[in-house]
């Protein structure tokens, strides 16, 4: 089982997500989100939501469930590609990445690669706050994109991966505190916290255990207490532990729909004043975690 997961997570990060295969095939995901997309167009008509949302829930866990239990029989091969299509390591890094590369030409060009794996508003943003969005986006996404389906995966095996990717993939779609999901997407954003509730402090862990392992003890108190500040219950705790391990500012004021939302720093007192060299330390110090989680899973193998 753990042969199987480290060997999909090392053909993830030497071939990502290459354009020769799903230039001709539709990714996986695409299927999930139109799936999604139907049933929110059939039961999300404003009566009973929070009802309603618990069966897309329930539907999203058993498709997923189901799904991972077929292609797990078919074999190790076919298990060894799922969880190359569903993790996406190298295609964060790239696309972060890309940000860096687009600043060295201009912030314009920077604003524009940002805006791609980013919500907010990016028109107005300085380099500073390119950079923090990207490594802000890169911390969220290493926990949901790849070790949160790592943990499920050692947990459940395929099925528990396969089902936390539908989970993960409907909360994108519909788990926004908007009037049209507030209600019909309550059940599967709150169950994707759920899900992501410990493979986020385990990231958090494995981001910080190089200096923890120098014997700075009070640093993961100090991760722990700025994560608090964060408006997710579990975004904050990969945000705070890159921002303590790299020493640099993140979180802080920025726009929405052209409001200005104050929210609180994380790791006040670090670097504030950024530049594309700090994207590059970031994705630097997230493939040296996702070492570390190679090199645990492939001992759980030899074990």
């Amino acid at each position: 089982m753990s042969l199987t997961l480290g060997t999909g997570m090392i053909l993830d990060a030497a071939l990502g997500e290459p354009k020769w295969l799903w230039s001709r095939l539709q990714h996986p995901v695409v299927y999930v989100g139109r799936m999604i997309s139907f049933l929110d167009s059939r039961l999300n008509d404003g009566t009973m939501g929070k009802a309603k949302g618990l069966v897309l829930l329930t539907v999203l866990i058993l498709s997923g469930l189901t799904l991972g239990a077929v292609i797990a029989k078919m074999g190790t091969l076919f298990e060894i590609f799922a969880i190359f299509v569903f993790l996406a390591q190298r295609s964060l890094m790239d696309h972060v990445s890309e940000v860096a590369q687009a600043l060295r030409i201009s912030l314009d060009d920077g604003r524009e690669a940002v805006a791609k794996i980013v919500g907010r508003d990016t028109a107005q943003m300085s380099e500073s706050d390119v950079i923090r969005a990207a490594i802000e986006s890169a911390a969220e996404n290493f926990s949901d994109g790849v070790i949160a389906p790592l943990f499920w995966y050692l947990i459940l095996g395929l099925p528990g991966l396969l089902a936390f990717k539908f989970v993960n993939t409907g909360d994108s779609m519909v788990g926004y505190k908007t009037p049209k999901y507030m209600d019909f997407g309550w059940a599967t954003a709150r169950f994707d916290d759920v899900l992501n509730w410990v493979p986020a402090r385990l990231t958090a862990l494995l981001i910080s255990l190089p200096l923890i392992w120098q014997r700075q003890t009070t640093l993961f108190a100090k991760i722990k207490a700025d994560a608090a500040l964060h408006r997710s219950p579990n975004a904050g705790w990969p945000e705070a532990a890159l921002a303590y391990t790299l020493d640099i500012a993140l979180s802080g004021p920025r726009w929405y729909h052209g409001t200005q939302q104050k929210y609180p720093w994380v790791n006040a007192g670090g670097k504030q004043r950024l530049n594309p060299h700090d994207i590059d330390r970031v994705t630097h110090m997230i493939w040296k975690t996702w070492g570390i989680c190679v090199c645990i899973i492939f001992a759980m193998a030899l074990l």
